[in-house]
């Protein structure tokens, strides 16, 4: 069974995609960025648009039942490789006990230049 949710983003319907889909036990959270009601937030702030970026990611597994403990791995596409300690004390912050594989990739450029950070996420249910 596939379940597939949508956040109501601006690029969503507009490229096709869900903000998260659950498939079976594993749960995928599409790239989050800190962007809140279409506005880019914490502009200049790397870790603050991590954390928030993750909240994002966090909001979206609640939604399909799950919780941050779920967590399996996570990615960092960042655009300043300066910014991986903020990024990844962000990271701490919200995974330090659950500790998911997790990888930072220094990337060219987001869809916005205001965004420094954009996240991925993936779940997995266990057995209950």
């Amino acid at each position: 069974m596939i379940e597939r949710i949508s956040s109501g983003g601006p690029w969503e319907d507009e490229f096709g995609y869900s903000r998260a889909v659950m498939a079976g036990n594993l749960a995928l959270v599409a790239g989050c960025t800190a962007t809140v009601d279409g506005k880019v937030v914490h502009v200049g702030d790397p870790y603050e648009q991590t954390r928030t970026a993750f909240q994002i990611a966090l909001w979206s597994l609640e939604r399909l039942g799950l919780t941050r403990n779920d967590v399996v791995r996570t990615r960092m596409f960042i655009t300043r490789a300066g910014d991986s300690a903020d990024v990844g004390r962000a990271h701490g912050s919200l995974f330090k006990h659950v500790r998911p594989a997790a990888t930072v990739l220094v990337v060219a450029g987001l869809i916005d230049p205001r965004m420094l950070v954009e996240v991925e996420v993936e779940a997995y249910r266990g057995e209950s």
